[in-house]
């Protein structure tokens, strides 16, 4: 999962500041974490340790007010009787990377993966892209080509992944919905050849940078790992408590499947 920590962190300072090339500063003074990853955090504390999503996110968003957290979600957080929101924005696909490593079958990645993304994001559209994000996580740890790959999820979630950056790129914006980020953040990882060119490929489609590098920085590590040098600037960016349970989770899912 730090590969979604580190895409975070990487996209963090262009969210605000899109640009359209994959040449620039991976990691800089400003760069860190926001609510993609303390929400990522939350989800690997659920499945290592067992809980409720709900409650889960709702203490973590509490311990990190300030990291960039969306209007809808901060009324839900700060109500524990608040139930799901019909949201399909992305912050369901952003924090699900854990449950690609955490369950040993597809068809069980998917059943998780709209667990926890039903307890805020229970729009249809915002559990297929928990789905398809977790889905493609196991896929690529599991062996899959970008050919294997790319067709399972078209086939099981109707999501079209025969473009091109190159088509995409110039028109496209800013845009934190499922259906208009989570294809986008997939076809990044697909055209990649390493986790640092797919995590460049998320940031220069201008786009929610920091959620879309997240995304495909999750399934890069997935397929490719992440160089040791960039593991640790990214842990050394987090607090504590999110730097802990991530390494927990690295040692109980990601390094004893190495």
């Amino acid at each position: 999962m730090i590969g979604a920590v580190l895409g975070d962190i990487v996209g963090s300072v262009y969210e605000a500041a899109p640009i359209k090339t994959t040449d620039f500063p991976l990691l800089g003074p400003a760069s860190t974490f926001t609510d993609d990853t303390v929400l990522t955090c939350a989800t690997a504390e659920v499945l290592l340790d067992g809980g409720d999503y709900a409650e889960a996110y709702r203490r973590y968003y509490r311990r990190h007010p300030e990291r960039g957290f969306g209007g809808r979600f901060r009324q839900w957080a700060e109500r524990d009787d608040a139930g799901p929101y019909g949201s399909l924005g992305n912050g369901s696909a952003m924090r699900v990377a854990p449950v690609g490593w955490a369950r040993d079958d597809l068809a069980t990645v998917y059943a998780e993966a709209e667990r926890s993304a039903a307890v805020s994001h229970d729009h249809p559209e915002g559990i297929r892209g928990a789905q398809a994000t977790a889905g493609a996580v196991f896929l690529a740890r599991s062996g899959a080509g970008p050919a294997a790959l790319r067709a399972r999820i078209e086939a099981d979630l109707g999501y079209d992944l025969d473009r091109s950056l190159a088509a995409i790129r110039p028109g496209y914006g800013f845009d934190v919905t499922c259906p208009g980020s989570v294809q986008e953040a997939l076809i990044a990882f697909l055209e990649a050849d390493g986790y640092e060119s797919a995590v460049r490929n998320a940031v220069s489609l201008g786009g929610d940078a920091d959620t879309q590098a997240c995304i495909a920085g999750a399934v890069a590590e997935a397929r490719w790992g992440v160089p040791e040098g960039l593991r640790e600037q990214a842990l050394a960016r987090l607090d504590a408590d999110l730097a802990a349970v991530t390494r927990r989770f690295r040692a109980r899912y990601v390094e004893s499947s190495d």
